[in-house]
């Protein structure tokens, strides 16, 4: 694919895992090189935690959920939080919960 589709950087300003703690990530590398992801949280009272590191090989997709992440630590549930994700090659990024599904924030 000679012209890349997405971005290197993607903020969701909105996250809480709740009881079903199906609240994803959904990234797409179309490229053809692997994505090596960072994933930082930010809090309302606390100091943001990560990065959590993720590869999304190739031409794939990862649907990465929050209540996985454990290195550097659980996200704790029933907490709001916010998150960004920077990848070295440009990526495209969906923000899921059970019901509803939005676009994230992309700037370079």
């Amino acid at each position: 694919m000679s012209d890349p589709i997405g971005y290197r950087r993607w903020a969701i300003a909105e996250g809480r895992l709740s009881g079903d703690g199906d609240e994803t990530a959904c990234i797409l590398n179309a490229s053809g090189d692997d994505a090596h992801v960072a994933l930082t949280v930010f809090f309302v009272d606390r100091e943001p935690c990560g990065p959590y590191r993720l590869t999304v090989p190739a031409e794939r997709t990862l649907h990465m959920h929050y209540a996985e992440l454990a290195d550097p630590e659980p996200i704790p549930p029933d907490t709001d939080y916010s998150s960004v994700i920077e990848s070295d090659v440009p990526v495209v990024v969906q923000h899921s919960r059970a019901e509803t599904s939005t676009i994230a924030y992309a700037g370079d």
